[in-house]
């Protein structure tokens, strides 16, 4: 289940970590800043409860979706009582997932709206679709997550250490050059005047100018 997801995910555009016991999961929660955990309640190790727990007691800004077979309504109201933000219950239907995932990231404290604009750039961030001044631009899911992050910042610099660590995952090369090669392709797609600037030494922004 954990691979079909994390695949699945990342043709939605989503970075993916996954961790298949508790322990893990709250290492990696030290470690980096994550936007939602889709969390299963039967985790072996440290149990899914007590992860959502200490992620409420850590004070973690990242949202949490309990997905389990437990469904009945008593065990839905125990996992939101315990601090989680939606709950999903087995089986479900993967773009309900998707969907879910998509408004708990807009209800987050960093969250804009669902169509994001600079200039005469339009990013409906729900149906994942781009315009520029009117005119459809066709995107690689790595682009549009590249190109979100970028009009989150509002014109701010963000390194491509950054980028990678929110358009990839945790296995990415640190020293590859994917994040370079995905702003080059876009620049392009995204056409005159050109929008991506480079921060010599420090990254990529929006600009006009």
């Amino acid at each position: 289940m954990a691979r079909v997801l994390e695949i699945g995910l990342r043709r939605e555009a989503i970075a993916v970590d996954v961790a298949h016991d508790g322990e893990a999961a709250l290492e990696r929660l030290t470690v980096y800043d994550y936007d939602a955990v889709v969390l299963d309640r039967d985790l072996p190790g440290v149990h899914g409860d007590e992860v959502c727990r200490r992620i409420v007691a850590m004070r973690l800004e990242c949202r949490v979706l309990m997905l389990t077979a437990a469904g009945r309504l008593g065990d839905k109201v125990e996992g939101l009582g315990l601090g989680a933000d939606d709950y999903l219950a087995k089986p479900f239907d993967f773009p309900e997932l998707v969907a879910r995932l998509r408004a708990l990231y807009r209800r987050s404290p960093m969250a804009h709206a669902p169509v994001l604009t600079f200039a005469d750039l339009a990013f409906d961030t729900h149906r994942r679709r781009v315009l520029r001044a009117g005119r459809e631009v066709r995107l690689t899911p790595k682009e549009l997550a590249v190109l979100e992050l970028l009009m989150r910042a509002d014109g701010g610099v963000l390194s491509a250490e950054h980028l990678l660590d929110k358009a990839w995952d945790a296995y990415a090369d640190p020293l590859t050059n994917a994040v370079r090669l995905v702003v080059h392709t876009l620049r392009r797609k995204l056409g005159e005047p050109r929008l991506v600037h480079t921060a010599i030494s420090a990254g990529y922004y929006l600009d006009v100018a």
